[in-house]
């Protein structure tokens, strides 16, 4: 299946090929031409090349290593079973294995992650860890400190320079797809998700089904996508909504408020509408105070589904 997307069929396989700031391509590399990386814990926004970097490094020293989802396969038996199944054998490539521990930070932090220290000690003979994680307060401070910590957050002068090497590789890659497309819709999607280059390649590949992306067929999916969360909305399916606020959050998250505000009239039951703007309002104002844009969304959609009527 993997071969099929094209976040892992074009995902680059040296330090070099990896879209970052100069000086973390250096630090990387110098991992690499020493043979010796240490324990990492990588930090940073999703999407923005942490996992790629990791198994970059790992593919240039040609070393065994297996990657582990902490988001789902985060309790402590099947992380101990993994970790001792691949750590307690020779490596058939020589030298150190390596396991990447994706989304360290949905390890549960009084019980997991003091057990992943003790596997780490156990093991680090023979293996060696790189853990990323989205939030770096949420690693316990033991955990942090066997490792070197990397934070993976772009001065917003490097983004200019950094977005346009990764609009000249989507090019290259839509060539290679012989997928037509539109500079300007490129330029939306990449100023949308700018900087997680994982959505916006997978945005993409879902745009080119018709064999051609342009500014048209944006907007279709953004309206598809609305649709999609009034459906789990009336239906009150709060699982399922955090889901799709995980997949379609971006950098203007009061978007989404506004999309609602738009179609009221159309989807919303007349006397629940006063009471939607209501909650626009007071959300959208929050969203210039609140540390994680995310919950404060999910809190508004969950107070819209509990008090707002659809048709």
């Amino acid at each position: 299946m993997n071969e099929f997307l094209w976040v892992e069929k074009y995902r680059p396989q040296t330090v070099e090929e990896c879209i970052l700031p100069s000086d973390l391509k250096t630090r990387f590399q110098a991992f690499v031409d020493s043979q010796n990386i240490p324990n990492l814990l990588l930090s940073g926004s999703a999407g923005v090349g942490k996992t790629t970097i990791a198994k970059a490094m790992l593919e240039q020293l040609g070393a065994d290593y297996i990657v582990i989802n902490g988001s789902l396969h985060g309790n402590i038996d099947t992380l101990r079973n993994e970790i001792m199944a691949f750590a307690s054998t020779v490596s058939f490539a020589e030298g150190r294995k390596y396991v990447i521990l994706d989304e360290a930070d949905y390890l549960n932090p009084q019980s997991t992650q003091p057990a992943l220290r003790n596997f780490m000690e156990e093991y680090s003979k023979n293996c060696g860890f790189i853990l990323t994680c989205n939030f770096k307060n949420r690693i316990i401070e033991p955990l942090q400190s066997r490792c070197s910590v990397i934070d993976f957050t772009f001065p917003k002068s490097l983004a200019p320079k950094l977005a346009s090497e990764f609009f000249t590789r989507v090019k290259m890659i839509l060539d290679a797809e012989e997928i037509k497309y539109d500079d300007q819709a490129l330029a939306e999607i990449l100023q949308t998700y700018f900087p997680d280059w994982r959505r916006v390649l997978n945005e993409l590949q879902q745009y080119s089904v018709s064999g051609s992306i342009d500014v048209g067929i944006l907007s279709n999916n953004a309206q598809n996508a609305l649709e999609s969360l009034i459906s789990l909305l009336k239906q009150k399916r709060f699982s399922d909504m955090r889901k799709w606020v995980a997949q379609n959050i971006d950098s203007d998250p009061t978007s989404i408020m506004r999309g609602l505000y738009d179609v009221a009239n159309e989807k919303v039951d007349a006397k629940s509408i006063p009471n939607l703007v209501l909650l626009i309002g007071e959300y959208q104002y929050k969203s210039a105070f609140v540390a994680d844009q995310e919950v404060n969304l999910v809190a508004f959609l969950t107070q819209v589904m509990a008090e707002v009527e659809f048709k």
